[in-house]
C-alpha cells in the first residue's frame, strides 16, 4: 500500500483527488492539507510515502515543503501538481528533490499512475513542461538578484528593499540595475514581470 499525503488549498479539488485517489486498490491518503506549513507538519506526522503537493499554498509552497521533506523525510518522494507550470518552477523544483511535475489538467488515473512510478524510484516530468523548460533555458539571473526582484515585486521602494535584505540602498539599485539590463527590461517593474512570466520567481 502507497500512503499519500495530498495538500492543496482548495478545498474541492483537494477531495475530489482523495476521493479518486482512495479508490485505487493499492493507494491510502493518510493526511490531507491546505497550507504549505500544515503539509509539512503532516508529513512528520504520518510520514507519507508520496507527498502530492499542490505548487502555491498559503504559507509555503509546494517546492518549498518539498525541499524540507528532502531533509526531514529522505523515503518521501515529493510530487507537484500545478496550474501554474512554468520553466523556472519546474527547475525549482527539481533543484529542490521533487520527483514528479504535472498539470491539473492530468486524469486522475494518470496521477495514480504517476505516484507509482515517483514511489518506485522513477521521475515524472510531464513532456510538454519539459519542453517548455528546455526551450526557455536557464534563468540569466543570480540568485541574489532574483531574490532582490522577488523583495521588490510588491511594490516596495529601494530602501526598503535594502533593509529588508540587510543591504546599502546602493547595492540594492545594483542588483536591480544588473536584473533589469539581463532580463532586456525598460526598469525594474518590466524585470518583475519577465521573470514571473518564466517563473524565475514566485
Amino acid at each position: 500500500m502507497i500512503r499519500i499525503l495530498l495538500a492543496d488549498d482548495e478545498h474541492l479539488i483537494r477531495g475530489a483527488l482523495a476521493t479518486l485517489l482512495d479508490l485505487e486498490e493499492d493507494l491510502d491518503v493518510v493526511a490531507e492539507a491546505s497550507t504549505g506549513s500544515e503539509a509539512a507538519a503532516k508529513a512528520r506526522k504520518h510520514r507519507p510515502d508520496v507527498a502530492v503537493l499542490d505548487l502555491q499554498m498559503p504559507q509555503q509552497d509546494g517546492i518549498d515543503v518539498a525541499s524540507t521533506l528532502s531533509e526531514a523525510l529522505p523515503d518521501c518522494k515529493p510530487l507537484i501538481v500545478t496550474s501554474h507550470g512554468l520553466p523556472g518552477h519546474l527547475k525549482r523544483a527539481l533543484e529542490a528533490g521533487v520527483r514528479g511535475f504535472v498539470p491539473k489538467t492530468v486524469s486522475a488515473q494518470d496521477l495514480a499512475q504517476i505516484v507509482r512510478t515517483v514511489h518506485a524510484g522513477s521521475r515524472y516530468i510531464d513532456p510538454l513542461l519539459a519542453a517548455d523548460a528546455i526551450s526557455v533555458g536557464d534563468s540569466p539571473l543570480s540568485p541574489r538578484e532574483a531574490d532582490i526582484l522577488m523583495l521588490a515585486s510588491d511594490g516596495a521602494s529601494v530602501s526598503e528593499v535594502a533593509e529588508r535584505a540587510a543591504l546599502s540602498v546602493g547595492t540594492v539599485r545594483n542588483y536591480l540595475s544588473s536584473a533589469t539590463n539581463k532580463l532586456g527590461a525598460e526598469n525594474r517593474y518590466g524585470a518583475i514581470h519577465i521573470a514571473r512570466e518564466h517563473g524565475w520567481i514566485r
